[in-house]
């Protein structure tokens, strides 16, 4: 599984480094550092939605508050 996160200027100003951090807390809790691959990715072109973030490929919006419901519903289940 790969997690691609925006670090562009805008994402970065909404947040990209909690979610950064977020994740990688998530992964460590629950052992699965070693089944994903986590990158930074400049200008994703959809900044006004917030953090961009790719899950395989597939796009989604985050906001740091979103990242345990966002673990909960779209990684955990792909790697339990």
């Amino acid at each position: 599984m790969k997690i691609t996160v925006c670090i562009g200027s805008s994402c970065h100003l909404k947040g990209s480094r909690q979610v950064i951090e977020g994740l990688q807390k998530l992964l460590a809790q629950h052992g699965l550092q070693d089944k994903v691959e986590m990158a930074g990715q400049f200008c994703m072109g959809d900044c006004q939605n917030g953090v961009c973030v790719t899950l395989d490929g597939a796009k989604f919006s985050l906001k740091p508050q979103d990242v345990d419901s966002f673990f909960q519903r779209e990684i955990l289940p792909k790697l339990a």
